[in-house]
């Protein structure tokens, strides 16, 4: 059965109708996505893009992934953000939701995601923030994943060019590859964003690291500044690239 809501990306983003594969990885986060309830009819104030890498290396984690950016959409929910949902797996297969504020709309997004073998298309996500931002103003873009088998040239390229747009990249890595961590921080550090290590032994601070970035969507540092929580802190330390020296704890 197609579903219209997302589209594959080609070059780099080209709609063209979707296919819903239901799978039972994210039934976890869709019950959780129902937190979303408080924001329908209200008024976004910002724009996120959220990518994740779903190739089949990231099967193991996936449950977490899910249950922290369940927490980032409880708190969107409470700041107005309209979320735009990106994923890439299989071979050549790269998806962009519309921009949805509405819970039973991001329910149905996110039924129809699973993991597939395939490499990483990270170059695509970046180019497709630069399309969005260019048709209307990306306040951030999160991306979540573990490889990086692409030419870091070409995606150094293209984070330095998001940073000079005002849109930074938030990258949490799963893992400890090095070469992996040292592409990921070169786009934090390009699109001043921040880089943050993703495990499960950081996972209650994470959550709470999504929660902040919600917040900077929509009001910029000013507000992160006002609300002055921990993880408002820790991200505030962090824009511009320089990243944690560990995992945050």
């Amino acid at each position: 059965m197609s579903d219209k809501r997302l589209q594959k990306t080609d070059d780099p983003l080209a709609p063209r109708e979707g296919t819903n594969a239901k799978g039972n990885d994210v039934e976890a986060f869709v019950r959780q996505v129902r937190a979303l309830g408080a924001m329908k009819g209200a008024t976004a104030k910002g724009r996120l893009v959220l990518a994740l890498d779903a190739t089949m290396s990231r099967q193991p984690s996936w449950d977490l992934a899910c249950r922290l950016q369940a927490e980032m959409f409880d708190a969107v929910g409470r700041t107005a953000l309209n979320v735009q949902l990106v994923y890439f797996r299989g071979f050549g297969e790269c998806r962009a939701s519309k921009f949805v504020n509405d819970t039973g709309e991001l329910t149905r997004l996110m039924t129809g995601i699973h993991c597939q073998g395939g490499h990483t298309q990270i170059g695509k996500v970046l180019s497709h923030a630069l399309k969005e931002n260019a048709r209307e103003k990306v306040d951030a873009l999160v991306y979540i994943g573990d490889a990086m088998e692409e030419d870091v040239d070409d995606l150094a390229d293209k984070a330095g060019q998001l940073g000079l747009r005002g849109v930074p990249v938030f990258v949490f890595q799963e893992g400890r590859n090095a070469a992996v961590e040292t592409a990921f921080r070169e786009i934090a550090r390009l699109s001043r964003g921040a880089w943050f290590r993703f495990d499960h032994q950081s996972a209650a601070t994470l959550a709470r690291l999504l929660s902040s970035i919600a917040v900077f969507a929509t009001g910029g540092l000013r507000a992160l500044e006002a609300r002055g929580s921990a993880s408002d802190r820790l991200l505030l330390e962090n824009l511009g690239g320089t990243g944690q020296g560990g995992s945050a704890r």
